[in-house]
């Protein structure tokens, strides 16, 4: 990692080191990542031969050792610039990638160069915490490729409510730069409110908690993450931002595969319920939804061994521990047991439902059995 900081972060009369004036300009760039699911699965063979594109090696320094790497490695498409009207910055064009993944995930990369006041990056932070115009902008951009591509994507479904931004503040180099453990300290609740992504005031609880999980390599660089957004302080980290738009698309994938469960578990609910009413319960076959339910499974196991061998880290502590933060702040480890609970739960419902639908109809064929009994005894008896 490179030492790093913004332009004119060096001592002012009365600041501690590292201090910001909010008129202090700083020079950086601003990544958007936008992350949707476009189906089950993408060929990728197939989608190359549709529309030219390069596999995606991952980035990496002398000291990346080649097992950090995407596995398979995803398709990355080149994208025309793409004009975004921002506060502060005015219509600014940002350079545009799309990344497709073997598991149908799609990001889709804006890199929007900035040189701004301290307090006017805290303006635009605040407006993308209602991010709906970009994320239609995003969709909007990547519509023609999603077309081209769909004879390579299998059962492909793209959902209008379906999708994950994540905001990267990159802050370019000066000089003097100044030690991070400086700039977090007389920072913290700028920094804060950059990855809160809160243009007022925050408590100094909340400005805690935001900063609470950073990371440095140098004593000069800085990375500083929360749910919806992240500062980063260094030059040479491409690695890094790829870092942070794969576990992006990891959560998409999450909430994706859990919002189908909820609909899964509803079904089964549904089924519940009307049971103890139904005149014939024993002719009801749950084998359907078990077989649904049974391959919503496959695919949930599948979801976790894609994303989460999709990007090898072994041998790189510093990405490892970039990708360890931001799943702890994601919370992929809660989202990945709640779909784990959910699958046991949906799976034990219906099986107690095609249970007392065997029993029920076990019970009917005793009682048919009885009644043919019962008649053949009347039936000798009245011949007699």
């Amino acid at each position: 990692m490179s030492a790093l900081a913004p332009d004119n972060l060096q001592l002012a009369a009365g600041r501690p080191e590292g201090a910001l004036d909010p008129a202090t300009v700083l020079t950086g760039t601003l990544h958007l990542f936008v992350a949707f699911d476009w189906g089950e699965e993408v060929d990728l063979d197939r989608a190359r031969k549709l529309v030219p594109a390069e596999f995606h090696v991952l980035p990496r320094r002398r000291r990346t050792p080649t097992s950090i790497t995407y596995r398979p490695p995803p398709l990355r498409f080149a994208m025309p610039a793409l004009p975004l009207d921002l506060p502060e910055l005015g219509t600014a064009q940002a350079t545009a990638e799309a990344t497709v993944f073997d598991f149908a995930a799609v990001s889709l990369g804006l890199h929007v160069p900035f040189r701004l006041p301290a307090g006017s990056l805290s303006r635009l932070a605040g407006w993308f915490a209602e991010p709906t115009a970009l994320v239609q902008t995003a969709r909007l951009a990547l519509r023609p490729l999603h077309q081209r591509l769909l004879p390579a994507v299998q059962k492909p479904l793209w959902s209008d409510e379906l999708s994950e931004e994540y905001f990267v503040f990159h802050l370019a180099a000066a000089v003097p730069p100044a030690p991070a453990a400086s700039v977090l300290a007389a920072n913290a609740p700028w920094l804060a409110g950059l990855v809160r992504l809160e243009a007022g005031p925050l408590s100094p609880e909340e400005v805690a908690e935001a900063l609470r999980l950073h990371l440095s390599y140098s004593p000069d660089d800085l990375f500083v993450a929360d749910w919806a957004a992240a500062v980063l302080l260094d030059r040479d980290c491409d690695e890094t931002l790829q870092t942070i738009e794969f576990v992006n698309l990891q959560l998409l994938e999450f909430r994706h595969i859990d919002n189908r469960l909820d609909d899964s578990l509803a079904a089964a609910y549904r089924l519940v319920y009307p049971l103890p009413r139904s005149w014939l319960p024993f002719w009801r076959s749950h084998a359907r939804p078990l077989r649904v339910l049974g391959s919503l499974k496959v695919e949930a196991n599948g979801l976790f061994e894609r994303t989460e061998n999709v990007l090898k880290l072994v041998g790189d502590q510093y990405l490892a521990r970039v990708y360890r933060l931001l799943a702890a702040r994601f919370h992929l480890e809660e989202w990945e047991q709640n779909i784990q609970r959910k699958l046991e739960v949906g799976e034990g419902v219906y099986q107690v439902l095609s249970d007392q639908a065997a029993t029920n109809r076990t019970e009917v064929l005793e009682a048919v059995v009885i009644l043919l009994i019962i008649l053949e005894i009347v039936l000798a008896l009245v011949r007699h």
